[in-house]
């Protein structure tokens, strides 16, 4: 008897809390938040400044090191089609990643598009260091090659037709008239060809339809390379002594 009275005593206080329980409601809780700005109001705290102070002597050190020799200022913003600092950046993409792509593929890339709205500073005169890669490219952009119909680099043509700007371009040679409209489009000595495909390197940014580049969206072939814009750059920086950057004919307009 006494078994069965603590089971029955126990089936009794479970419906019992089962009930109780069924009439707690949770009620909604009031959240109040504040901006707090950091700034130069709030003190730094010593301990956790002697931590990193060596980590950052490192990092700065590392950054500021020496790489190449800049002779002259470069803007992106030096020319009307084509810039000298575009031009390098468009170059150095088809020189660094090229034997990548080749190893991988057994293809080579046929020409680079970047953006001018994606070289985010210019380049001083003077000393290159990797910190210059990191204000040229401060984004986690990679390099991607797409393969692409003829018919999708026609798009691309009156795409920089209605651009008129001087968006980093390299192994294409561009000639437009005085109203932008394409004359003459040259890839590895040929014009482009509705039924050819064709291999461009850029950013996986615009890959994207980043800028309304929408012509590299859904291509034949998509080659992620995994490299990093800024890593092409700084490793261009370490094999060059000297950066080599000029304007040219590569996209001219004829008057």
């Amino acid at each position: 008897m006494t078994i069965r009275f603590y089971s029955f005593l126990l089936l009794l206080l479970s419906i019992f809390a089962c009930k109780n329980n069924a009439h707690i409601t949770s009620s909604p809780s009031s959240i109040t938040g504040k901006r707090i700005p950091i700034n130069k109001t709030i003190p730094a705290n010593p301990e956790i400044e002697a931590f990193i102070k060596p980590y950052a002597l490192h990092l700065n050190n590392t950054l500021d090191s020496t790489l190449a020799y800049n002779p002259s200022n470069l803007s992106k913003s030096d020319g009307k089609l084509n810039t000298a600092l575009g031009n390098m950046m468009a170059d150095l993409v088809m020189e660094q990643a090229n034997p990548i792509f080749r190893s991988r593929t057994g293809n080579k890339i046929d020409m680079v598009l970047l953006n001018k709205g994606g070289i985010r500073s210019g380049i001083g005169k003077g000393a290159v260091t990797s910190r210059t890669g990191f204000q040229l490219m401060p984004f986690e952009n990679e390099i991607v090659v797409v393969e692409i119909s003829g018919k999708k680099m026609l798009e691309m043509l009156s795409y920089l037709e209605v651009a008129k700007t001087a968006h980093p371009i390299s192994g294409l040679e561009l000639k437009v008239d005085k109203d932008f409209k394409t004359i003459s489009a040259i890839i590895k000595g040929e014009s482009i060809k509705a039924e050819k495909t064709y291999f461009v390197a850029t950013s996986d940014y615009l890959q994207q339809g980043g800028d309304n580049m929408v012509f590299l969206k859904n291509p034949i072939n998509l080659h992620k390379i995994d490299y990093k814009l800024r890593n092409a750059i700084i490793d261009h920086f370490k094999k060059v002594d000297t950066l080599r950057a000029t304007i040219d004919n590569r996209y001219i307009q004829i008057l």
